[in-house]
């Protein structure tokens, strides 16, 4: 059902179950799935793909182009994938050829309200964003990660799978997987086991993250070293070798 006062392009392709509230504005090139509903006084740019079965709140504005200097009006692209929740005033930007031309937000996002999701964003499936997050460009957010209150991610920088940014943080390099991390200039302080164990990790893989952690981190040797030492005396469990690969690729350098 599309509202009365609702603003609707010709050229956008909505599926017939999609609702659309009043004094909404959904631009041309702009195509949502089955089951999704748009509340009032939102406004989706050109060159937006919803998947089915999200729901985006009063005020949130999807596809803007993007505040980058770089960008010179070239075609790029916003994608929301199935199930995401959008909240109020939340503002998600399209990419730029620089950095690929797509922002992507994944399957099931919870954004809280005020989220921002800048340029060339990626996020994973099941990320939360707690009120007034904001990512900066460019920068790529791992599955069942959650980014706490007015966190501020730097650009290129890259959340790890279920990773914990607490809120308040300021983040200026790559947080690895499975860790809590925050602070005003966000330090690591442990697994995120809570979560870990919420999401059903057993307590052998725990076990073998905590003794991968401690050599890594809390020992005092080189992240060169501390790789060599989880590779000889660590099993490699899968949880274990995601940790390492991800610290070997960290171009930004590694939280600590």
């Amino acid at each position: 059902m599309i509202h009365a006062t609702a603003i609707v392009d010709s050229k956008a392709e909505l599926d017939a179950n999609v609702e659309v509230g009043p004094y909404s504005i959904i631009r041309q090139n702009v195509s949502i799935g089955a089951g999704t509903v748009i509340g009032p006084h939102v406004i989706i740019e050109p060159y937006v793909n919803i998947g089915q079965d999200c729901h985006i709140f009063q005020y949130a504005a999807i596809g803007a182009p993007p505040q980058s200097l770089k960008f010179k009006g070239e075609k790029s692209d916003v994608k929301i994938g199935r199930g995401t929740i959008i909240r109020e005033f939340v503002t998600i930007h399209r990419g730029t050829e620089f950095g690929g031309g797509l922002t992507e937000v994944g399957e099931e996002n919870f954004l809280m309200a005020y989220t921002h999701i800048a340029h060339d964003c990626i996020t994973g499936k099941k990320v939360i964003f707690a009120n007034n997050a904001t990512l900066a460009g460019h920068i790529i957010v791992g599955d069942n990660a959650t980014i706490g209150g007015l966190v501020a991610i730097h650009q290129f920088v890259r959340i790890g799978n279920y990773a914990y940014v607490g809120g308040k943080s300021a983040v200026v390099k790559d947080i690895p997987p499975y860790v809590i991390a925050s602070g005003d200039r966000a330090k690591l302080h442990g697994l995120n086991s809570v979560g870990l164990k919420r999401y059903g990790f057993s307590q052998e893989t725990l076990s073998l993250l905590k003794k991968a952690y401690r050599i890594i981190f809390r020992i005092g040797i080189t992240l060169n070293e501390a790789i060599e030492r989880v590779n000889a005396e660590v099993e490699q469990v899968p949880e274990v070798v995601n940790l390492i690969d991800f610290i070997k690729s960290s171009r930004r350098g590694i939280t600590r």
